[in-house]
């Protein structure tokens, strides 16, 4: 789908992030439909993004595993 950073997971318990580059943002909010503003917010100095080197106006893809779905995806900006 998309391009991206990958940073291995530090622990178990947190899913895994990735740092969407920035010449796919705009690409990526057309696929969605939606603007970088309408997407839920994360901190900047959250401790899963401090690997990622993660700025203000990023946008952090989150792959979640799940028993029902396999994998969930979810799409945070960075503030």
């Amino acid at each position: 789908m998309t391009e991206t950073i990958e940073i291995q997971k530090t622990h178990y318990l947190v899913p895994e992030h990735v740092l969407i580059k920035k010449e796919k943002v705009a690409e990526l909010m057309a696929e969605l439909g939606i603007k970088k503003d309408d997407l839920p917010r994360i901190y900047k100095d959250d401790a899963a993004l401090k690997l990622l080197g993660a700025e203000k106006g990023d946008v952090v893809k989150i792959i979640r595993e799940s028993l029902t779905a396999g994998q969930s995806v979810y799409y945070r900006r960075v503030i």
